[in-house]
């Protein structure tokens, strides 16, 4: 029977967050972001083993951040990109898991997953091996703008998704994807299975489960987690 893992790249500075720490490492709710990411897979009974790529040079890792946990690691393989250390995880994880195990890479900066989105992912995407990642669909009308910042075109929204985190694929599909499109330094894990010509399945999320990526949406996730607890 496939197993399901966890795999957290944490390798980033998150530059944008103006901030001298790495944003995986911000206060949030009194506890890390990170934590709250490493608490929530924790306790999920599903999940089997959690593990961490940091940089090879990180010098903020608090080895408090696994107190209490039985099913984390730490590995100190970080890349220059999401997809290198996505794929150091793997080479790592190599002989811990099965070819046909589930791979669920989750961004350092997502707070906000819980046990309701997660179950929805594993349900939904079932025994295909097409996998699938958390999604929501947009709301808001879309522009593209030119270099000077005027509108150029209109697009419709419909059909388009905003991507989230768990994806979730196979373990040997998954290296296999990123073993061979590294190098065209995919966005996320779809797109280099999309690469492969697969058609993951879209699973809807939450905006809890936004990504922090600004100062200002430290609060606002703070509140999302607050108002569902």
């Amino acid at each position: 029977m496939s197993q399901y893992h966890v795999l957290i790249p944490s390798a980033g500075r998150g530059t944008r967050m103006q901030s001298a720490l790495p944003k995986q490492y911000l206060s949030l709710l009194g506890e890390p972001l990170l934590r709250h990411v490493i608490q929530q897979f924790e306790s999920c009974e599903d999940i089997a083993s959690i593990t961490i790529v940091i940089a090879t040079d990180d010098q903020d890792w608090q080895p408090s951040l696994l107190d209490g946990c039985q099913k984390t690691q730490v590995i100190p393989y970080g890349g220059k990109t999401r997809a290198e250390s996505v794929l150091n995880g793997l080479n790592a994880l190599r002989d811990m898991v099965q070819p046909a195990d589930w791979i669920l890479v989750h961004d350092a900066a997502r707070p906000g997953i819980d046990h309701v989105m997660l179950q929805r992912l594993i349900n939904t995407v079932g025994a295909s091996d097409t996998g699938g990642i958390l999604a929501l669909p947009l709301a808001d009308t879309l522009k593209r703008a030119d270099e000077q910042g005027h509108i150029t075109e209109t697009i419709p929204r419909e059909h388009l998704w905003q991507a989230q985190t768990p994806q979730m694929f196979r373990y040997t599909d998954l290296h296999n994807a990123l073993n061979t499109y590294l190098a065209c330094h995919p966005t996320d894990e779809a797109q280099a299975m999309e690469w492969m010509g697969k058609r993951p399945k879209l699973v809807l999320g939450s905006l809890k489960n936004m990504k922090v990526t600004y100062p200002d949406d430290l609060q606002v996730v703070a509140a999302l987690m607050q108002s569902t607890r």
